[in-house]
Parts: C-alpha cells; sequence; structure tokens
C-alpha cells in the first residue's frame, strides 16, 4: 500500500505559531518537497500568496470542535487544478495522486474515458478528455489495487482538506 507522510490540518498557522480558531478562515498550500507532498496553513492575515512550487492552495473554515464530519464537497477546479500541475510529475505520489484524482474527475462527469495506450515505457495509459474544455489528457496507470486507490482517494480528501 502506497504510504504517505503528510499531514491533515494542523490548525495553527505556519508563519505565526498562531492557532487558527474554529469559524476562523485559512489558507492552505500544498508543495512538493523532495518527491513528498507538504501542506501548510496559514491565517488571513500571514498569507505570503502563492508559494514558489505549489501544487494547489485554497482557503476554508477551521470546523467547530465536535463539529460533525460531513460528506465533503468536491471543488472540480481544484482538483483538476491538482491535476494539471501534476502533470509533469515522475514519483510515485505524484503519479498516484494524478490518477486518482483523474478517477474522481471521471466519477463526476467532468472527464470522459477516450481510449487506452502504452507509452514508450511500456506503462498503461488512460486517455481522457474534460467534458468543458474539451482537452484531452495522457494519464499514467500506476496499477493501484482497489484497496491503493482508496488509500490514495483518502489521502487527496486529507491533503484537500475534505475529510
Amino acid at each position: 500500500m502506497t504510504d504517505y507522510d503528510i499531514q491533515g490540518p494542523t490548525r495553527v498557522c505556519a508563519v505565526t505559531g498562531r492557532e487558527l480558531k474554529p469559524g476562523e478562515k485559512y489558507f492552505a498550500a500544498l508543495t512538493e518537497s523532495a518527491g513528498t507532498l507538504v501542506r501548510t496553513d496559514y491565517a488571513p492575515e500571514a498569507w505570503p500568496g502563492l508559494p514558489a512550487g505549489a501544487v494547489a492552495y485554497w482557503c476554508g473554515k477551521v470546523p467547530a470542535a465536535g463539529a460533525k464530519p460531513r460528506k465533503p464537497v468536491v471543488n472540480d477546479d481544484l482538483l483538476l487544478d491538482c491535476f494539471d500541475r501534476l502533470k509533469g510529475s515522475a514519483d510515485a505520489d505524484g503519479l498516484n495522486f494524478r490518477y486518482v484524482a483523474t478517477l474522481l474527475l471521471m466519477r463526476r462527469k467532468r472527464f470522459k474515458f477516450e481510449d487506452a495506450s502504452r507509452d514508450a515505457s511500456g506503462r498503461d495509459v488512460m486517455i481522457v478528455r474534460d467534458a468543458r474544455g474539451g482537452a484531452v489528457h495522457h494519464v499514467v496507470d500506476p496499477r493501484l489495487n482497489d484497496e491503493q486507490i482508496a488509500a490514495v482517494q483518502t489521502e487527496v480528501f486529507r491533503v484537500l482538506g475534505w475529510e
């Protein structure tokens, strides 16, 4: 099983060290460092803007303590942005994240399956089309089993704060 060492929401501003209170707005960024995806949270007043090399960024509100978890609201545009930023990624985490993002976008009917092929390295490649813009994407299949796909999907939700 693929194991990601990415911390979830910290509820602490990375710049000031201040605790982010329930109901407070925050910014988060996902960057790649030495082949690992890293999440960093910021208070609004300390948000430095999009960090260099960011894979994704978003804003949200810190949930109230004891609040019931709700079903994640999947923002297709945010997921597509993460997908696009990982286009050239060759590391396993990036390939897995991009593949699962593709499956989620297909489930949401944002991507439509077009075809499958093999690349020059002999890897299976899924060809999908963006239902809105018509762009065609080639996505390497990392050959994850169902359990691994579920684990990566859970990690994608956790990293993006949708858990």
